[in-house]
């Protein structure tokens, strides 16, 4: 193997190395201006959010969290309400379901993609019914960077009255069929954590969205549910605002988001060329193109620790997204679950690997991280056991 080097698992420092000096005239001109909150880089970055993907409105706010609970709130979802969204994904999905008092009710993935299964919607739906809950809304999570299927989904929710809410933290810019992840839905809402595709030097969200009238009132709920002004408070909100250093940043990296998609699919390719014989690498549908927020394997359950411990030894960094779906979680196991169980969700999670992917990853570093992955699967049972 060749001489090992210094790999981070997403290399945030090449990405600055890249626009550093644009992005610290950017952040010292906020600044020097002083409008820290809702400065006129926030309007400036929302522009540009809501173009890039072909949303009519983006509304930035403190965090993608706080993006979906602000679509909930704006929708009017509470007690005796059901929001059907996957298990297998960050607790934020269905903590806000919580949160508002409704109730989430998990249904299954698709193995292929890990993303929530169009046919297994119904099963979700018949569940709420059952537990005497309201059917409002689905959430689909755009995991790992590739965007759900939506069309047949689109159709169900049509016609079963649900507002589709597309969490996109990690899908922001995908395709799917001609049209890009962050216009589809009824409303869609992304992260702007550090590590996301598309991430600032801090926390952010945003929600996107066509509606005119949702637009208005999200706006107005981020802000204390203000009105004409700060002072006059129309309806009880929140402070969820996307201040103006962190609009500065994302106004930047939005400046090369594109390339940087183009970027990660070489990365994804070279990787699926190197590994496809050896374990089980990602599926993208066809006419899509994901974002490659993570690049996820799947090895046997019992070798998993094993293996990452080889890679580690190598000094390859890996990480499990997500070791245990939510429906199994101390928080969320009394909450619905869809069907006869989620088996899918709950086999992945003991199988899944990310290995790291960014951008700026070079051919030599991930050759040297090809390398020691090969090495770790081609490794005996008894010794990864």
């Amino acid at each position: 193997m060749s001489e090992r080097p210094a790999i981070e698992f997403i290399d945030l420092k090449a990405q600055r190395q890249r626009i550093g000096k644009a992005m610290d005239e950017a952040i010292l001109k906020v600044v020097h201006d002083g409008n820290y909150i809702l400065g006129e880089q926030v309007g400036e970055f929302e522009a540009g959010l809501a173009a890039f993907c072909g949303a009519k409105h983006a509304i930035g706010v403190a965090n993608g969290t706080d993006a979906l609970i602000l679509v909930l709130e704006a929708l009017g979802i509470g007690p005796g309400d059901a929001v059907l969204c996957p298990s297998f994904t960050f607790a934020a999905t269905a903590e806000v379901v919580a949160w508002m008092g409704a109730t989430p009710v998990f249904a299954e993935i698709d193995e292929a993609t890990y993303n929530i299964d169009p046919k297994a919607i119904a099963a979700a739906l018949e569940t709420a019914r059952k537990h005497e809950l309201k059917p409002r809304a689905l959430i689909t999570v755009d995991l790992f960077g590739q965007a759900c299927d939506y069309e047949p989904i689109e159709a169900f929710c049509k016609q079963n009255g649900l507002v589709l809410i597309s969490d996109s933290a990690q899908g922001y810019g995908a395709r799917y069929k001609g049209r890009v992840a962050g216009a589809i839905g009824d409303f869609a809402t992304t992260s702007f954590f550090p590590a996301k595709p598309l991430g600032c030097y801090g926390d952010g969200g945003a929600i996107l969205t066509d509606s005119d009238e949702h637009a208005e009132l999200l706006r107005s709920l981020r802000f204390h549910g203000k009105g004409s002004y700060k002072y006059d408070n129309v309806r009880v909100g929140v402070n969820s605002r996307l201040d103006t250093i962190q609009a500065a940043v994302l106004i930047e990296k939005l400046k090369v988001y594109a390339e940087e998609i183009e970027q990660r699919q070489v990365v994804a390719a070279r990787y699926t060329a190197a590994l496809k014989d050896l374990v089980t690498t990602p599926y993208v549908m066809p006419d899509c193109v994901s974002t490659w927020a993570q690049y996820t394997i799947r090895v046997d359950a019992g070798r998993r620790d094993a293996f990452q411990a080889a890679l580690k030894a190598k000094g390859v960094p890996t990480t499990v997204y997500y070791p245990k779906p939510l429906h199994q979680q101390t928080a969320y196991k009394h909450f619905p679950v869809a069907g006869n169980g989620l088996p899918i969700s709950e086999r992945v999670a003991q199988e899944v690997v990310a290995l790291p992917m960014h951008p700026y990853l070079d051919e030599a570093t991930q050759d040297y991280i090809i390398a020691a992955v090969r090495e770790a699967l081609a490794a005996p049972t008894a010794a990864v056991a």
